[in-house]
């Protein structure tokens, strides 16, 4: 429901009524006001229910067994991996290694 915000002049009299009645019913101000002013105009005041909201699905692609709800697990997991066969690569033979001498 949109809201029209607006400067309202109420009678001291009727300001006082409305702010009981708010009391009463444990509902902010401006809501007891919206309520009289309803009531006031019968049936015509009623809000209007808007059309239920439609949800439309979508397939993002995951295959059955996939837990969506554990991608950060499973993205660890592949980098766990990938990490510990980028380590177990066999060294190049060609490549000379240093040896250290100390001074």
């Amino acid at each position: 429901m949109s809201w029209m915000r607006t400067t309202l002049t109420i009678d001291d009299d009727l300001a006082g009524l409305l702010k009981r009645r708010a009391r009463e019913l444990g509902v902010p101000f401006k809501e007891a006001v919206n309520r009289a002013i309803r009531s006031g105009l019968g049936e015509a005041a009623r809000p209007r229910r808007r059309a239920a909201t439609k949800t439309i699905p979508h397939s993002f692609g995951f295959r059955p067994g996939v837990d969506l709800d554990k991608l950060n697990q499973l993205a660890d997991e592949l980098e766990s991996e990938a990490f510990v066969a980028s380590s177990q690569r066999p060294r190049d033979p060609a490549r000379r290694q240093r040896t250290r001498t100390r001074p």
